[in-house]
């Protein structure tokens, strides 16, 4: 059945999503709403790794290769703490700049046949006519604002705080860089996205920001400042910033239902987790393949939405779960920073884990080498590490409740 569709956004969800409906039929008519100019983005690398890009090879191959050809990749990590460095076998990692995979999904949805307006933002005076809008705005949607009540947003804001920035400096591998300052450490992810760039997300607690200078500094003043904390990790290369690159709080988003009538939410727009498990645009991509899915499997639109939004949310909890503790393992490093580096770097990569908050470090390294190499310890791991997660979520709502 031919169907009218809005996608409200022009990021990696809603061309994707386009893209998806097309090659699903190619008479529905579709149009994708962005409301900066072509070939503008903020951002500077997006990762994903290999589980992803088998996805996306098997629903629409032409522009997987795509991806996959202007990708780098690693299968290492290295974590450098003072002047020490330890480096690990990791899954393989991909990075491909923001604005080029733009370019490639724009590209391939326009050889679809889906129209895409640039510069032509959507409020509440102007929404499209359309059977299906889907707001992939982001996550201060404003399709989603205008319904506040009936979504049911939450936001969350972490305590630490980041900065994203870009660097000459091509990192071989995805690496992470922890220095100690007089005022506390301050940290940053690195990762390549082309031959000539890569990201650097500096993050630190409030205090050691501010005991910086890093709250009065300007952009200039503030980028120096980092290059020179971060110069045995950057060899030399500057940091760059990016309209205005500015300190943020993470703030983790969820709603309480995604769709309302013929308005769907995707990507951050119906949920947020936190950028150090690099899940963002993974995520985004999955949700408007589930929805496709969806839409493709029964006409009756409001069960289409609601078996994606099942899907969905079930799909999440375990990469939800991850992330919060990723994000509360940096907010506690001083437990972790002071242990040899090649035992911080293991609990670095278990950072996910549910019981680690709840073990001592060193016990839980000891418990952590001893399970790789007996099952009987693996299986008690994997059933006592969703037995705590449940016990700590259930106490956490009773203590909101009262």
């Amino acid at each position: 059945m031919r169907v009218k569709v809005a996608c409200i956004g022009g990021g990696p969800a809603g061309l994707y999503l386009s893209i998806l409906l097309k090659r699903q039929d190619p008479s529905h008519d579709i149009t994708v709403h962005e409301r900066n100019p072509e070939g503008s983005t903020y951002g500077w690398g997006v990762t994903y790794w290999r589980g992803l890009l088998d996805r996306l090879h098997t629903h629409d191959p032409e522009s997987a290769r795509a991806i996959e050809e202007h990708s780098v990749r690693w299968n290492e990590g290295v974590a450098r703490v003072r002047d020490l460095a330890t480096r690990r076998g990791s899954d393989e990692g991909f990075g491909i700049g923001r604005h080029r995979l733009l370019e490639i999904l724009a590209a391939r949805a326009r050889s679809l046949g889906v129209r895409l307006e640039f510069e032509h933002e959507i409020t509440d005076g102007n929404l499209p006519a359309a059977d299906l809008v889907v707001a992939g705005d982001g996550v201060r949607s404003t399709l989603r604002t205008r319904h506040a009540g009936h979504f049911g947003a939450e936001l969350k804001e972490g305590r630490n705080q980041y900065i994203w920035l870009g660097t000459s400096k091509v990192f071989d591998s995805f690496t992470f860089a922890f220095v100690e300052t007089d005022h506390g450490w301050i940290w940053c992810y690195g990762y390549p996205f082309g031959p000539e760039r890569s990201t650097v997300v500096v993050e630190c607690a409030p205090e050691t920001r501010v005991g910086l200078g890093l709250d009065r500094a300007d952009e200039a003043e503030g980028l120096v400042l980092l290059e020179k904390l971060f110069a045995d990790v950057l060899d030399g290369h500057p940091l760059i910033g990016q309209d205005g690159a500015q300190w943020l709080g993470f703030r983790t988003l969820t709603n309480r239902t995604w769709h309302r009538d013929d308005l769907v939410l995707v990507g951050d727009a119906a949920h947020t987790t936190h950028y150090s498990i690099g899940a963002g645009t993974t995520l985004a991509l999955e949700d408007v393949i589930a929805l496709a899915g969806a839409l493709g499997e029964t006409a009756d639109l409001p069960q289409a939405l609601a078996r994606y939004e099942q899907q969905r949310k079930a799909e999440l909890l375990s990469i939800q779960s991850a992330a919060r503790y990723s994000a509360q393992w940096y907010e506690n490093l001083p437990r972790y920073i002071g242990l040899p580096p090649e035992q911080m770097f293991a609990l670095l990569g278990q950072r996910h884990s549910p019981l680690l908050p709840y073990v001592p470090p060193q016990l839980y390294y000891r418990i952590d080498q001893a399970a790789g190499q007996l099952e009987a310890l693996r299986r008690l791991k994997r059933w006592l590490g969703p037995k705590v997660a449940r016990t700590v979520h259930a106490r956490a709502l009773a203590s909101r409740k009262h």
